[in-house]
């Protein structure tokens, strides 16, 4: 069994894979502060440690690459992965500084070309909205980065004493009839106008029509509102890093 982490800076996301298939999902807050055995205490919860093969992992918290790579020589006995500089993903990566690329976005790359051939984009609602393409060629060539639904929603709600926090949810209208409901709207169309605009310019630069998968943990509050989102993964990131580990091991 295949345990993949994707560690975000606000959420980390766990899959356990059996072969191809994606089983148990779990997502719980990333705390910057746990050590390796606190994470196997946390992990023995959901998972059972000695039934593991391998773990692969990319973060977006550097220092807790340290304590995973703990916890799977301590707890789980298991071989880590860490997805970065110098690992084998298939996809030639096309970046003034390639080391500057989260692994996440690679991640999300490596799974879009894969599922959905290239060219393709992908746009991941997380901490921030991430824009990540491939060409027409099959390469990750760039993309575009954008303050994320719950940062921008709570830089707001600092800012205006007179609004109060909102559920993220659809608004039952475009127009508001109360506060709560304006803001809504706001967050929804807004966001999703957003991503069709930055996709319409990606496409034109790009000189081809590349399907657009959305993914990430408000991908579904926001897609049924965009034109341009046409599939809806919320696990792409870790089905792109089950294939970077196995693109990684020995030839049978």
């Amino acid at each position: 069994m295949l345990l993949a982490i994707d560690v975000g800076n606000t959420q980390t996301v766990f899959g356990l894979f059996e072969g191809a298939d994606l089983g148990e999902q779990f997502r719980v807050g990333t705390d910057r502060t746990h050590t390796g055995d606190e994470l196997a205490v946390l992990l023995r919860a959901f998972v059972d440690l000695a039934s593991l093969d391998g773990i692969v992992m990319c973060s977006s918290v550097p220092p807790l690459v340290r304590e995973y790579e703990a916890f799977a020589e301590r707890w789980a006995v298991a071989d880590l992965l860490v997805l970065g500089p110098g690992v084998s993903t298939g996809v030639p990566i096309r970046y003034d500084d390639p080391r500057e690329v989260g692994p996440d976005r690679i991640a999300n790359a490596v799974s879009a070309r894969e599922r959905h051939g290239a060219p393709a984009v992908v746009v991941d609602f997380g901490t921030s909205t991430n824009f990540d393409v491939v060409s027409p060629a099959g390469a990750y060539v760039g993309g575009v980065l954008a303050p994320g639904i719950e940062v921008s929603m709570e830089a707001l709600f600092a800012r205006a004493a007179r609004l109060v926090k909102i559920d993220y949810v659809e608004p039952p209208q475009v127009i508001g009839k109360t506060t709560a409901g304006a803001l809504q709207s706001g967050l929804v169309y807004g966001f999703a106008g957003q991503v069709d605009g930055i996709v319409d310019a990606i496409r034109g630069e790009l000189g081809a029509e590349a399907p657009v998968i959305g993914t990430g943990g408000l991908v579904d509050l926001i897609a049924p509102h965009s034109r341009t989102i046409g599939h809806v993964e919320p696990f792409l990131t870790l089905e792109g890093l089950r294939i970077v580990w196995e693109r990684n091991q020995p030839p049978k």
